[in-house]
């Protein structure tokens, strides 16, 4: 379908319109596009984009600047919870709802997200105040909605909102991982189709400034995935696709290693682009890869800060215990940094604690002891984050014990200094979301990340590495992961390979 015919039915006067978008097509323009033009018709009211990730919100306040304030860009968890603390009384949920909604990794959005969904069902007046302030929503990426997330949606459809739906089921990689779950979204969202007016957009515009033959070899790959059939390697191939072997030889579950033969080529690549987007498959991976290269690429850390969640909610039930703190303190560093470990310093700092720190030390003992002398003297989240910087600051010097440590996720770790300055853990981990979620942070032009992260984001360059049968087996998700990850790259794109177990998606020979 022309982009034509795209753009004349969003500003038809149809209340529900569904455009199905391939990865690259021009969905974000089309929406962009659309916003600014209604914007100035609404009056006081504002136009509200929904997205599923802080990368793709980035993506829409640049596109959207022109109508400042006018358009209204948040994560349909952020509207959500913007919901459920309005209502958090009537909904049984508690007053100080971001960090709660982290508990147990993350599992208070679901709750929120039921139980207003829920609230809307039966309090059409609330959604109609709603659509009354929105009376345009544009909902992008709508494919990773929950059922709950897409009841709340059609709440302000059906309460006089003029809504219009972006998605592509071939992108679903959030929600369930099985192939049952996947199938369920996949007839949601064909029935969510045969309920409004729809139209595909199927241009790949992305790579029109880039390398054109990627984009249609990206199409290509996708119809594959869609057929079950595995990716062609063997042949017809453009020079922008490069296939690389990489078999990795680490002895360590988690490491990544290879030998110098196959590791020369994949170092090139990185070295000579000044631009680069290295993707993997899974967290631990990603740690792998940034020992690979010695720590000197960066992880793209993007909005999501799992471990900060979980350690507010022990500041919170810890309060006045140094113990307690202490573990947090210890699982914490232990995401965030490598060679922060119970044997290497989390016993020893749980030893001082419990002691009270008595006996003097000196070189390492010392060191963990004037972290521990911070939850001693403050057990709170203050005390936490004088231990936190003390960490810092022994980092940084090198000191005894502390030279072998190093901070990976550096920006979740100066949030948890941060949250020390505040009332309360609650208030400081509302704020740094806060501040994250309006400053639209953008990655290093050379850095590793999960596909999950680099979701909404596209780049020059990029490398999957490690395509393995474990990383991208045959499932569904697998292969909508997989084809996010090869649709990131306009210009160039870098795979490697193993060749002792490789993802069944490609073929090789």
């Amino acid at each position: 379908m022309s982009d034509e015919a795209v753009a004349t039915l969003l500003r038809s006067r149809e209340p529900l319109v569904i455009i199905e978008a391939a990865a690259g097509c021009g969905k974000t323009y089309q929406g962009a596009a659309y916003a600014q033009d209604v914007v100035g018709s609404l009056g006081d009211a504002r136009l509200l984009i929904l997205t599923h990730t802080h990368a793709a919100c980035s993506v829409f306040a640049e596109r959207t600047k022109k109508a400042g304030s006018r358009v209204e860009i948040k994560t349909i968890d952020a509207l959500i919870a913007q919901i459920a603390l309005a209502y958090h009384k009537p909904l049984d949920l508690p007053r100080d709802l971001t960090s709660w909604a982290w508990q147990d990794g993350g599992q208070g959005f679901e709750i929120m997200a039921s139980k207003v969904a829920g609230f809307l069902r039966h309090q059409p007046m609330v959604a109609r105040a709603l659509a009354r302030r929105y009376p345009v929503i544009v909902c992008d990426e709508h494919q990773d909605s929950s059922v709950d997330q897409h009841s709340v949606v059609m709440s302000l459809l059906s309460a006089g909102a003029t809504v219009r739906i972006f998605g592509d089921p071939m992108q679903r990689i959030y929600g369930a991982k099985s192939d049952k779950a996947a199938r369920e979204d996949r007839a949601r969202w064909e029935a969510l189709k045969a309920l409004g007016a729809g139209e595909k957009l199927a241009t790949p515009h992305r790579w029109q400034d880039g390398c054109p033959r990627l984009g249609a070899w990206v199409m290509q790959a996708k119809e594959s995935l869609e057929r079950g059939t595995p990716i062609d390697l063997t042949n017809g191939l453009p020079p922008s696709v490069r296939v690389l072997v990489g078999n990795n030889i680490a002895q360590m579950r988690t490491g990544y290693q290879l030998s110098k033969e196959h590791r020369g080529p994949i170092d090139r690549i990185v070295r000579d682009n000044p631009q680069l987007m290295i993707l993997a498959s899974q967290k631990d991976l990603v740690a792998a890869l940034r020992a690979f290269w010695y720590r000197a690429v960066p992880i793209w850390e993007g909005h999501t800060r799992e471990a900060l969640g979980a350690l507010v909610q022990t500041l919170r039930n810890g309060q006045g215990n140094a113990d307690v703190l202490a573990q947090g303190v210890i699982a914490f560093m232990g995401n965030v940094a490598a060679g922060f470990s119970p044997s290497s310093h989390g016993d020893r700092l749980l030893h001082e604690v419990r002691t009270g720190a008595a006996r003097p030390a000196t070189g390492k003992p010392a060191n963990i002891q004037a972290v521990a002398l911070c939850l001693l003297n403050n057990p709170s989240h203050v005390g936490v984050s004088d231990a936190l910087a003390k960490i810092t600051a022994l980092v940084k010097d090198g000191a005894a014990g502390f030279d072998t440590v190093k901070i990976d996720h550096s920006s979740e770790l100066r949030d948890a200094v941060r949250i020390g300055q505040f009332a309360g853990p609650d208030d400081g981990f509302a704020e740094v979301s806060r501040m994250r979620s309006y400053s639209h942070p953008s990655p290093p032009r050379k850095v590793l990340s999960t596909i999950h992260k680099a979701k909404g984001l596209e780049c020059d360059h990029a490398m999957l590495m490690a395509c393995d049968k474990a990383q991208f087996t045959s499932t569904l998700y697998a292969k909508s992961k997989m084809y996010v990850a090869l649709s990131r790259a306009k210009k160039t794109l870098t795979l490697v390979i193993p060749t002792s177990n490789p993802s069944p998606l490609f073929k090789l020979r």
